[in-house]
């Protein structure tokens, strides 16, 4: 009898621990219905299995739901949405993406290489960049459209100006996900940069009319001025200055715009040692420089080679020089270093001047049409002319210059002395 009771309790104990072990296990399992705890006891084991799974689908419907909303809000999104994983293939893109990029063979639930779909270095550049640095990147380009064009299907057409033309600027926003995964928003600034040269054209059309009136007045400015007396004559003189300035700075629009269309066909290129180059425009900006005892100093090699254009090179360094001067103090030095790199087969001119260099809210803007930078870098200049009177266009030619020579210029303050620093760096072409 004793041996029986002992068997009873003993089952009953295991009884016990395993039910409690299984609504421990239940526990822990089940953890989606926010009630299943307080209905652990109370339910049987199937029935709360059974609820448990309803809420899932529940769930799962839910976020279904919610997802294919997403999906419907970037489908009509007016900007192109590219989804890529660590492998860089394809996940999902909506229709802006097809269109401007032209994806014609993908489909939604198919994974294809976006590099199949899209030949773009740029963009598979700054998908790569942002996975590397797992942080968000922007880059702008230019997407150049291939010979082939895909048959159009009802559901699918192209915009007409991707067609007809044979590139589109593009503007490109990526940020990266878990698991390698990385998404694309891709602008169409093709309108813009459309328009931007739709108002260049009107403005050197205007630009172009301009010519002949200005000369005219500047003729009859002159006449005046051989037959009037003072204070008239004066007068006159001072109409024909403000009128050449005019004359000039329309050749220089005009020239900024002929450069910036066709930089490649407006070049004479031709074998020059830039040294000797440095050297002539350098005499034909000395006699300002001797006004304000200026002098030049060069460092670095004597003798560099490079194919390009004499003239072009040469009104740039003049107009370098010419600005250099100007803002420069009377008895210093700008100092003009030539440097070669045999290696990766570079050339870098530096001009620095000793004057009080750019003010910071100048540096981004040194380049831009008609900018016109603080007036406090002219307080250590004189009121002495220089060449003509600076129209705002100098260096937005001169960067058009050497970029069409497939170079780079770029402006900043020397850290040691705040002289303004100009740098040009030049690609040998072997």
């Amino acid at each position: 009898m004793q041996s029986f009771i002992l068997g009873f309790l003993l089952g009953i104990t295991i009884l016990l621990w395993n039910h409690y072990r299984l609504k421990a296990q239940l526990r822990e399992i089940l953890t989606v219905s926010p009630d299943t705890e307080d209905l652990l006891g109370a339910l049987p084991v199937l029935t709360l299995i059974k609820r448990e799974i309803g809420y899932i689908k529940q769930e799962y419907h839910k976020q279904q739901e919610e997802l294919e909303l997403k999906q419907q809000i970037l489908e009509i999104a007016p900007i192109a949405y590219l989804r890529v994983d660590a492998e860089n293939q394809l996940l999902w893109c909506n229709s802006q993406a097809q269109s401007l990029l032209q994806i014609d063979r993908w489909q939604p639930e198919q994974i294809r290489l976006l590099l199949e779909l899209v030949r773009s270095y740029e963009l598979d550049q700054l998908i790569e960049q942002t996975r590397q640095t797992q942080t968000p990147q922007v880059n702008e380009w230019t997407f150049y459209y291939t010979n082939y064009v895909p048959a159009r299907s009802q559901s699918q057409t192209y915009p007409k100006n991707n067609l007809n033309s044979s590139s589109v600027a593009l503007k490109g926003f990526a940020y990266p996900l878990p698991q390698g995964q990385v998404i694309v928003y891709i602008q169409n600034q093709q309108p813009l940069v459309e328009l931007s040269r739709s108002s260049d054209r009107a403005l050197s059309d205007l630009t172009h009319e301009l010519r002949t009136p200005l000369t005219s007045i500047s003729l009859i400015c002159e006449w005046l001025g051989q037959r009037l007396s003072d204070p008239e004559r004066l007068r006159a003189n001072q109409m024909g200055q403000e009128t050449q300035r005019l004359i000039h700075l329309v050749e220089d629009w005009l020239e900024l715009n002929q450069i910036q269309e066709n930089p490649h066909q407006n070049l004479s290129l031709e074998p020059l040692e830039l040294n000797s180059v440095l050297s002539v425009a350098w005499q034909v900006v000395e006699p300002l420089a001797q006004q304000k005892q200026i002098n030049l100093r060069n460092s670095g090699e004597k003798e560099v080679r490079f194919s390009g254009d004499n003239s072009r090179l040469m009104q740039v360094f003049i107009n370098l020089f010419d600005n250099s001067i100007k803002h420069s103090p009377d008895n210093s030095e700008i100092l003009v270093s030539l440097r070669e790199d045999f290696k990766n087969q570079t050339i870098e001119i530096s001009i620095l001047d000793q004057g009080l260099g750019f003010s910071e809210k100048d540096l981004p803007h040194i380049f831009n049409r008609l900018y016109r930078g603080d007036t406090s870098r002219n307080r250590q200049g004189t009121k002495k002319e220089s060449l003509r009177s600076g129209s705002g266009l100098g260096l937005a030619i001169t960067q058009e210059i050497i970029q069409a020579h497939g170079g780079t210029i770029t402006a900043k303050n020397h850290p040691d002395t705040g002289g303004a620093w100009i740098q040009i760096l030049l690609t040998k072409i072997s």
